[in-house]
């Protein structure tokens, strides 16, 4: 796969060439400045197409056939359903079953339910995934088993990728919960409606083949139409594509740990008593349990100050919806919808806005929506004494989580990471990361129920906070008193020589990279 490695502008040993395909080692935060034109897709004529508009085929073999599909190629599927896909695992049940081999899958992510894309990848059928892992394809990545490399991109990153040329796309399908037969599709209708779909737009923009997949035909128009049939070759219909009650996904449920609840709240005081709480705010907060209790205890503080903000970035789910219903916000500026209230709200109200990482993460583009953000906050695997945070691996260096937003949301005005300080009796605040996602000078505040560490870059943020009744400590402070509750620090993964993935950072440049684990693990 790779021999040759070199030392990037972090420090971090990643390698020269990934998967045939000689990449850039990171080079710092908004060094890397890339020339050329976007890629583009191939030309079309209407001549090659029905002219009654019709481009409906019996089924997703038929479909894959016309497209071509043969031997090396790249296909790209998307995550809107999470762990209730049930199209990429067809996609590669179809090619499998056609004869092809060696495909490479590249998901927006991928998720517990895809397990057994597995099997396919023992047979020859995939050679190799370059997309988020959770789960099952990220252990197995971890052991070393697949023939390529991993790679993994934020979602900006996988945005910026296909834009750049980085990656080619030969046939994407798209899991659209309501379309019609000439390609309008949207995830806002539908007995399997999943909220928006645009983790898919640069797959329906810039591949040679475009396959939409849904489960809820329609008359012409479909509308809204958030992939647009002009871009689509063929329509399949399926007995069913997805289960939306999947899409929460086990992480859209507000903690109930005592210990989170603590980090939640000192996360919504920090941002109160750091000035930023204001009229016409913006923030952002994740998926996980924390974040989401971070949000109610923000929301709260917000009423008792009368306080609105100007809008909120999505994931959204149910209480950023009664956030918006309640008039606490103008807007909801959605990515991806986390649960089935989010998917009623962007349905039915013209505030709840479906945006696409196009919008809200690409680095190559002339700005983004995260930049904007005046506070963000988010979750981490790892922290260490440079506020370096990594989100892909565990403290056993096992790949299960991938990237997603993560990286794009560190752009914002203020980023805060909640974490707990120890998990199973594991430090979370350690010397150094076992893997670099995220370079510690993006991130400003680290929030833990042991008290709250200002990044020294932060001077502002520190000034502010003087005088404040808050927890304000240094992450040594916080690392040492961690480490005698836990009987010492957290042992250094004993990680094999063998690379199995790397991480990019926004820009496209690798950042690090994921070795394999001992078969013992």
């Amino acid at each position: 796969m790779t021999s040759k490695f070199t030392i990037n502008a972090a420090g971090r040993k990643v390698p020269t060439e990934v998967n045939g395909k000689p990449v850039i080692p990171f080079q710092g935060v908004g060094k890397y400045h890339p020339i050329g034109k976007k890629a583009a897709p191939p030309i079309r004529s209407c001549a090659n197409y029905p002219a009654d508009g019709n481009k409906l085929v019996p089924d997703l073999k038929t479909a894959l056939l016309k497209a071509g599909i043969k031997n090396g190629m790249t296909i790209s599927t998307h995550h809107h359903f999470r762990n209730g896909d049930f199209v990429a695992n067809a996609v590669f049940d179809t090619a499998a079953e056609i004869g092809v081999k060696d495909l490479m899958w590249f998901p927006s992510a991928s998720f517990p339910c895809h397990e057994p894309i597995i099997q396919h990848l023992e047979r020859g059928v995939v050679h190799h995934i370059e997309g988020s892992m959770n789960g099952p394809l990220g252990d197995y990545c971890s052991q070393g088993k697949m023939r390529g490399l991993g790679v993994l991109r934020s979602h900006g990153g996988r945005y910026q990728a296909v834009q750049d040329g980085e990656v080619h796309i030969d046939v994407a399908v798209i899991a659209a919960p309501t379309a019609d037969a000439f390609g309008n599709a949207n995830g806002v209708a539908g007995p399997s409606a999943c909220g928006l779909l645009g983790f898919a737009l640069a797959d329906a923009q810039y591949a040679d083949q475009v396959i939409v997949v849904t489960d809820h035909l329609v008359d012409f128009p479909c509308l809204p139409w958030q992939i647009h049939g002009n871009w689509v070759d063929y329509v399949v219909k399926m007995e069913q594509i997805g289960d939306p009650n999947q899409i929460v996904s086990g992480t859209t449920e507000i903690t109930r740990s005592p210990d989170r609840l603590r980090i939640a709240e000192l996360a919504a005081q920090f941002v109160k008593e750091a000035g930023i709480l204001r009229d016409g705010f913006s923030f952002q907060a994740g998926a996980g349990g924390t974040t989401l209790a971070f949000a109610i205890f923000l929301k709260e503080m917000m009423q008792e100050a009368g306080i609105k903000a100007r809008f909120v970035r999505g994931g959204s789910n149910k209480y950023l919806v009664e956030m918006l219903e309640q008039g606490l916000t103008d807007y909801i500026l959605d990515g991806q919808t986390f649960d089935l209230e989010g998917v009623r709200s962007m349905r039915e109200n013209r505030n709840h806005i479906n945006t696409s990482p196009f919008t809200s993460y690409n680095y190559h583009g002339k700005g983004n929506f995260a930049s904007m953000v005046d506070v963000v906050v988010l979750g981490a695997t790892e922290v260490d004494l440079n506020f370096n945070a990594n989100v892909v691996t565990h403290s056993d260096g096992r790949l299960l989580h991938g990237i997603g937003g993560w990286q794009n949301c560190l752009f914002s005005k203020c980023t805060i990471l909640t974490i707990p300080a120890f998990r199973d009796r594991i430090p979370v605040i350690v010397d150094e990361v076992t893997t670099l996602t995220g370079p510690g000078e993006l991130i400003d505040v680290v929030v833990t129920e042991r008290g709250i560490a200002i990044n020294p870059l932060r001077q502002d943020l520190v000034r502010a906070l003087e005088n404040k009744n808050l927890p304000i400590r240094t992450l040594i402070e916080i690392k040492k008193e961690i480490e005698e509750i836990c009987g010492g620090q957290a042992a250094r993964p004993a990680l094999l020589e063998k690379p199995v993935a790397v991480a990019k950072w926004v820009d496209g440049t690798v950042i690090d990279t994921i070795w394999q684990v001992p078969a013992n693990l």
